[in-house]
């Protein structure tokens, strides 16, 4: 079966609905063909994406009239897109009954900055209009502090520094990002790192970002050959691995959008990456 018009991810949906038959039965997507069989699929086009309250339980280290600070877990997408449609956090957040931002996408309702699906940490939401651009403005003045803790494959060649490269859509593979030109398309990108210890060919960092393009550490990181341990993207398999890639948004700090009071958030790594920390450092 050749259709170049489908991704791989569309495909493992199509297999998971029960609507790729081998010889008229169903199978998982693990099913080795032999040769010979007929494959069929049924494309049916995907339902309207939209954000759909759902009760989920939510990590909040804040919240007032104006905003909500929020611990995300790993594994938990920000909010619908291709082939996700359940279990975002904009649903949790809209499970709890409250208003939130729309600002200008009905998809996203809330959401001023996002996290990888496998990025547990810090997020700040908001809940009205008027947060939402004052929150926006911020981050695009670099007015606000978002620190992550990173362990990365190798040891650094200096205990602090800069990645400045631009950063955009990868040309060859188009649902990576990639270092670029700036006339190759890709965005001032800015990264500050500090070693905070090395041990066992690998070094944990503090990384700090001065901008918020998609990807910028997974990316930084693998372009000057230090990539995040476990980055299944960007990364080079190396055993021992963690059970995702070891990547947490750790701190945050900004300026409340309303009364101006300045605001700092820590979330400690989640217990999946502490336990391999831990046993790392033994």
């Amino acid at each position: 079966m050749h259709c170049p018009e489908l991704t791989r991810s569309r495909v493992q949906e199509l297999i998971e609905a029960g609507l790729v038959l081998v010889n008229s039965r169903s199978v998982k997507g693990s099913h080795r063909l032999r040769g010979g069989e007929r494959v069929t699929a049924e494309v049916q086009p995907r339902p309207p994406l939209r954000a759909e309250p759902e009760s989920i339980p939510l990590a909040i280290l804040y919240e007032d009239d104006d905003v909500i600070a929020v611990n995300k877990p790993a594994g938990m997408t920000v909010h619908a897109g291709a082939g996700t449609t359940r279990g975002t956090l904009v649903n949790a957040l809209l499970g709890r009954g409250q208003a939130l931002s729309r600002g200008g996408d009905a998809l996203r309702p809330g959401i001023v900055h996002r996290l990888d699906k496998d990025t547990s940490g810090l997020l700040v939401i908001a809940k009205d209009a008027a947060s939402h651009t004052h929150l926006a403005e911020q981050m695009k003045e670099r007015r606000t502090v978002k620190r992550y803790l990173v362990l990365v494959e190798g040891q650094m060649p200096v205990p602090e520094g800069v990645i400045e490269a631009p950063v955009g859509r990868d040309p060859r593979h188009r649902q990576r990002m990639a270092v670029l030109t700036t006339a190759g398309g890709g965005r001032d990108a800015r990264t500050r790192f500090k070693v905070l210890r090395t041990a066992r060919g690998r070094s944990l960092l503090e990384v700090q970002l001065e901008t918020g393009r998609t990807h910028q550490i997974r990316v930084h990181l693998a372009a000057v050959h230090h990539p995040v341990v476990g980055d299944p993207v960007y990364g080079r398999p190396q055993l021992p691995l963690p059970p995702r890639q070891f990547l947490h948004a750790a701190h945050l700090e900004f300026a409340h959008p309303i009364s101006g009071e300045w605001l700092v958030f820590d979330a400690p790594l989640p217990k999946d990456l502490a336990a391999f920390l831990a046993e790392w450092e033994r």
